[in-house]
């Protein structure tokens, strides 16, 4: 399968179309960004990391019967996906009190949310990706009532597999965020699963795994992001 036409570029990857009006692969950079794309810096074998990490979560949500858009990894730093219309929302699923939440709401760290929360964000970077309620996304006809529902549904399926996925590898899902589109009339989870969506702590501790540490020049991010993937392919043998 070959890239054709350039369809989309975002801060951390690529779509590409390809011969198949039906497909597309999304390419994986090295680059690294934070803080709306002000701090951004490039880590070498980055985009691998983020490319097998995101091809393993996928592959362990279809077992469970969670679809996606991804079909097949294509080389070291891409995948084959199912074309979908982007919906412009971002959608973060919270387990613990940790990052915007803690500030917005001046909640400390750590405390367990029972049961999880799940956010919706206006995805717009010129807007800074403003938090919304459910009235203000069908002000904006973002999406169909009954599109919002199966969002969260979805949104919560996801996260009741990749909780239990990472804890068998030793690791506590924080929060996370995830994508949607829609394809062939359907809702679709879309973009990727990674350490740059997701955060991640070593179980018992709040030593993160994570993009965090970028945020915060808190340690090797590479180190941790092939931390995770060792973990998880660890238990994909056992």
């Amino acid at each position: 399968m070959h890239k054709k036409e350039l369809l989309h570029a975002g801060k951390v990857k690529a779509i590409w179309a390809t011969a198949d009006p039906d497909l597309c692969i999304a390419e994986f950079s090295d680059r690294i960004t934070a803080g709306d794309g002000l701090k951004k810096a490039d880590l070498p074998g980055k985009g691998r990391l983020l490319n097998q990490i995101s091809a393993l979560l996928f592959t362990r949500l279809a077992e469970a019967g969670v679809p996606s858009h991804f079909i097949r990894t294509l080389g070291d730093n891409a995948m084959l996906v199912r074309k979908a219309q982007l919906l412009p929302l971002e959608v973060i699923v919270r387990n613990r009190t940790a990052g915007s939440i803690c500030r917005r709401l001046g909640l400390g760290p750590n405390i367990r949310i029972e049961p999880p929360l799940v956010e919706f964000y206006y995805k717009n970077d010129a807007l800074h990706d403003p938090l919304l309620t459910r009235d203000h996304i069908a002000m904006l006809a973002l999406v169909t009532a009954g599109e919002y529902e199966e969002i969260k549904e979805q949104a919560l399926a996801v996260n009741q597999v990749l909780r239990k996925t990472f804890a068998e590898a030793g690791l506590e899902l924080v929060d996370f965020k995830l994508e949607f589109g829609r394809a062939q009339g359907s809702i679709l989870l879309i973009d990727e699963i990674s350490p740059d969506t997701c955060r991640l702590w070593i179980q018992g501790t709040t030593a993160s795994l994570d993009k965090d540490r970028f945020r915060n020049d808190s340690g090797d991010v590479l180190a941790g992001y092939r931390e995770v993937l060792q973990r998880l392919q660890g238990t994909a043998k056992q």
